[in-house]
C-alpha cells in the first residue's frame, strides 16, 4: 500500500492537502496517484492570483503513462506555486508529500477542509478502487 500521512486531508480525485501555520493550505498528488501515474515528465500548474472552487481543474500532470486532471480539493485563491516542478517533474514521483507539492491556495472557506477524506478514509477509498 502506497504511504498515507496521517496528518493531511485527501480528495477522491487522489489530491492531498495540508493546513499550514499562516492559513494557507498547500496542495500536491499522493504517493498512490504518482505511483499510478508512473515517471512524471511534465505539470501544467495554475497560475498564482487564480481564484478557484473547490473540484475544479487547476492543471494537469504527465507521464509516461498518461495525463491526468490536478482538481482543487477546496476553493480560493492560488497564492503560489511549486515552480521547481517546471524543470524537475520526477519530483512529483521522488518526493509527492513535500518538496514535489503542486501549489498553495488561501482556502475561500477554511470548513471544506473538513470535508475532505481522513487519511485512513482515503486509504480504504484506494483499497477499493
Amino acid at each position: 500500500m502506497s504511504h498515507i500521512p496521517g496528518e493531511l486531508k485527501y480528495a477522491a480525485t487522489h489530491e492531498w492537502a495540508r493546513l499550514e501555520e499562516d492559513g494557507t493550505v498547500t496542495v500536491g498528488i499522493t504517493d498512490h496517484a504518482q505511483h499510478a501515474l508512473g515517471d512524471v515528465v511534465f505539470v501544467e500548474l495554475p497560475e498564482p492570483g487564480a481564484n478557484l472552487d473547490a473540484g475544479e481543474e487547476a492543471g494537469v500532470v504527465e507521464s509516461v503513462k498518461a495525463a491526468s486532471d490536478i482538481y482543487a480539493p477546496l476553493g480560493g485563491e492560488v497564492t503560489e506555486i511549486n515552480s521547481r516542478l517546471e524543470d524537475e517533474p520526477e519530483t512529483v514521483n521522488n518526493d509527492p508529500y513535500t518538496d514535489g507539492w503542486f501549489f498553495k491556495l488561501r482556502p475561500a472557506d477554511a470548513e471544506e477542509l473538513e470535508a475532505l477524506l481522513s487519511a485512513q478514509d482515503y486509504q480504504q477509498r484506494c483499497e477499493d478502487e
